[in-house]
């Protein structure tokens, strides 16, 4: 599962001065389309990403 985030590399940033640590570095998957996933203090993986297309999509909702 990935979280929707407005900026993958302060979010990564921020998770890894938690203690997170990191597991995917930022990874373009297309135009507008970030990822990037860091594993917790506990051993979980946390998926983060960015998509404009998902904006545009909620953007059209009523």
């Amino acid at each position: 599962m990935y979280w929707h985030v407005d900026d993958v590399d302060a979010t990564l940033e921020k998770l890894l001065s938690l203690g997170a640590k990191q597991y995917e570095p930022p990874t373009e998957r297309g135009p507008g389309f970030v990822t990037a996933s860091v594993v917790d203090p506990f051993g979980n993986v946390l998926g983060f990403m960015y998509n404009a297309h998902y904006l545009d999509v909620l953007g059209e909702r009523p």
